[in-house]
This record gives structure tokens, C-alpha cells and sequence, in this order.
């Protein structure tokens, strides 16, 4: 049987070749009749379209953006906000026609996925700044977008106000009257376990974002909270987190946690104690990760949406692959609210010391944190027992 070519289909069809191709890879070219037309004929001849090696190779592109992440592939696709993250890039991708290849930051057996792997464009999400993939990139001149990343020249970066945020969580704990306050704090980058001095400069960007943010309000309020950092932020990080945090200070009230599944960890490890949410220990995420709202009771935590991150993400990234259609790069932020709900794991401080069980609603810190960076806000909820 003869090899059914590009050619074959238009000779079929009575069209140029270049029709034919603009069906499959340009279809905004042609009236939806003519292409409808040109792909049944294709099919009854058994013609694929046009090789994707031999046509990315002709305009120059692959068609095909990468994401690339420190964590492991599976980490991502397991934690509820990553995964929401990718669905948006992912939705604001589709119209442009570029597909997303997943990479991680790491070499595994000489394999450098930033090096090696065909790609347009690269969007570089919370990656270790030592990570070789970073430098990778660059040399590849590969057009780059930012996420949750330093800021650098020249470079589209979404950041959410991740220090605004934590701010205004620590502010939340103030207000209930908690001083003695832990936190937990999370990034690959080490020293990891209890913390003991300034914060070193070479934190990742989010890492140190959030530090600042909830030193700043404590600071104020004379606190030195007891800060443990921990190299991941599952549960199980969050458990051993408070058994730290309490052995150094048995009579913390109150816990700031760097994440949702984190901060779940420090409940379950509280639970386990026997202590009373929130009679006994407030405890206050951030992301408001769909986990928070299922917990019992519901946690407490600062809102980030990472749906429109994931969709600025998306939008910078196909502009600065397309750069006759984008414009300058551009410094976008996500944007957040402050909402309260029904059921809450922060409460006053005065009910825990006092053991009550039952306690009146905290005092919201519900300020909507406007400025030219993004708002993260505190997902407020009046307190209830378990």
C-alpha cells in the first residue's frame, strides 16, 4: 500500500498542500467547512497529519512548555494546591496550543530534564535557587516565567503577598491574646530543625517571605516565637514539628504553620497529646488548601488563589514564547480576600489558659491587604470545639 502523504489528501481534495496543513496546525486559515472536509478525506486515506518531529523542526518550536519543579513529580501531583496550580496552567494553556511537560529540577543518573528535554519556554515554580536547572535555562536562552520565585530583571513573576499573609495570620494570633507562639516553617534549602538566629539570605523566596511576615507582627508585640524549619511539608513533617516546638516550649498556645497539610500534622500530633482544638492550642495554615475546610475543626488559614496564579502563569508564559504578541515582561500578582466561616482553630488565648470549654468567636483580623504585590488574606472562622 502506497504512503499516504500531505500531498496525497490536497491532490484528493483539489486543495494546495499548504490547505492541508493549515487544517491541522492552522485551522483558524480556513472556513470550518473546508477543514471538516479536508480531515474526513484524510482519515478515509489513512493519513495521520503532519509528522510532529519534521513540523516542529520546519517553523522552529516544539509546541511544548515545561514546568519545572525541585519536589519530586509525584509530590506534585499528590498535594491538593500543586495540582490545582497545574489544572490552571493547564486550562489557559489549551487555547494557545502548547502542551505542558512536567520536569524536575533535580539530575537523576545524568539526566538533566532542563538541559536535555525539547521546550519553548520554561515556568520555574518555587525551585531551589541553587537547583542547575535555573542555570540550564538560561543558557538555554529559553523564555522563562517565575512562580513563587525571587524576582529577577528582565523575568514575568507571580508572587501572591506571601508576606502580607503571614502577617496578618500572626496578627490574628496577637489579637486572641497568644504569646507564646511556634511556628513552623518549611523549604529545601537547610539549616532544618529548630531555628537560633537571623534567617540565613540564601532561603528560598517563599520561605523567607512568610518568615518575615509573621516576625513582623510578634516582633511588635515583644514575642520570640520558638521557630522549627522543617526539608518538606506533609503531615508527617507537621507531626514531628510540634513535638519539637513543645519539647523546647511546653507552654506554647498558639502554632503558625508555613502550609495547610503542615499545620494538619500539628493537629493530628496535638490530638495525639490530648490536647483540646482550640482550647488548649491555636493553630493557623496558610494556602487554604480544600483540606482546611474538611477538618474538624476547620482550620484556620490565609487564602492565596492559586487558580489565577496558575492562570497569570499561563498567559506570561505564551507571551514570552510568542514575544511579537506580548509586550514587555511584566510583574503580575495574584489576588486574594479575607472571608470568615462557620467553625475555627484559633481561639483566645485567656479560654485555653483558663481550660474553658466553651468560648467566644476571635476577633477577626479581617483587613483586606491591597498593595502592588498580591493579597494573601486570613480565612477567618468562629471557634467551635471538636
Amino acid at each position: 500500500m502506497a504512503r499516504m502523504t500531505l500531498k496525497t489528501v490536497a491532490d484528493k481534495v483539489g486543495v494546495s498542500p499548504m490547505t492541508v496543513s493549515n487544517a491541522f496546525s492552522r485551522p483558524d486559515q480556513l472556513s470550518a467547512e473546508l477543514r471538516e472536509r479536508i480531515l474526513a478525506t484524510a482519515d478515509e486515506l489513512g493519513y495521520l497529519g503532519p509528522d510532529p518531529a519534521a513540523r516542529a523542526l520546519a517553523r522552529g518550536s516544539t509546541g511544548a512548555v515545561g514546568i519545572v519543579l525541585t519536589t519530586v513529580i509525584g509530590t506534585a501531583l499528590t498535594d491538593e494546591m500543586a495540582t490545582q496550580f497545574l489544572q490552571a496552567i493547564l486550562e489557559g494553556l489549551a487555547p494557545t496550543g502548547l502542551s505542558l511537560t512536567l520536569l524536575s529540577g533535580e539530575e537523576a543518573a545524568g539526566h538533566v530534564p532542563a538541559r536535555d528535554v525539547p521546550m519553548d519556554g520554561a515556568v520555574v515554580f518555587d525551585c531551589d535557587p541553587r537547583s542547575p536547572a535555573l542555570g540550564w535555562l538560561r543558557r538555554r536562552r529559553l523564555p522563562v516565567v517565575f512562580v513563587d520565585q525571587d524576582p529577577a530583571p528582565g523575568v514575568p513573576c507571580i508572587n501572591v503577598d506571601d508576606r502580607g499573609g503571614a502577617s496578618a495570620a500572626a496578627e490574628h494570633l496577637v489579637a486572641l491574646g497568644h504569646r507564646r507562639i511556634g511556628i513552623v516553617n518549611a523549604g529545601v534549602v537547610g539549616p532544618h530543625g529548630l531555628q537560633s538566629g537571623p534567617m540565613p539570605d540564601d532561603q528560598s523566596y517563599v520561605t523567607a517571605q512568610r518568615m518575615l511576615g509573621w516576625l513582623e507582627p510578634l516582633s511588635a508585640a515583644g514575642i520570640e516565637p520558638v521557630v522549627i524549619k522543617q526539608e518538606h511539608f506533609t503531615e508527617e513533617d507537621g507531626y514531628t514539628a510540634l513535638e519539637v516546638l513543645l519539647g523546647a516550649d511546653p507552654g506554647i498556645t498558639g502554632v503558625l504553620c508555613f502550609s495547610d497539610t503542615l499545620a494538619h500534622g500539628v493537629m493530628l500530633a496535638a490530638q495525639d497529646r490530648g490536647l483540646r482544638l482550640p482550647a488548649d492550642l491555636s493553630i493557623v495554615g496558610f494556602d487554604d488548601n480544600p483540606l482546611a475546610a474538611r477538618l474538624r475543626p476547620a482550620l484556620t488559614t490565609v487564602w492565596q488563589d492559586v487558580g489565577e496564579k496558575g492562570r497569570l502563569a499561563a498567559a506570561a508564559l505564551a507571551r514570552a514564547v510568542a514575544p511579537v504578541e506580548s509586550g514587555p515582561a511584566r510583574r503580575s500578582r495574584a489576588v486574594g480576600r479575607c472571608r470568615q466561616r462557620s467553625r475555627s482553630i484559633a481561639c483566645r488565648a485567656a479560654d485555653q489558659v483558663g481550660g474553658a470549654g466553651e468560648h467566644g468567636s476571635p476577633r477577626p483580623v479581617a483587613r483586606n491587604l491591597r498593595s502592588r504585590k498580591a493579597v494573601c488574606t486570613c480565612r477567618l472562622r468562629s471557634d467551635s470545639s471538636p
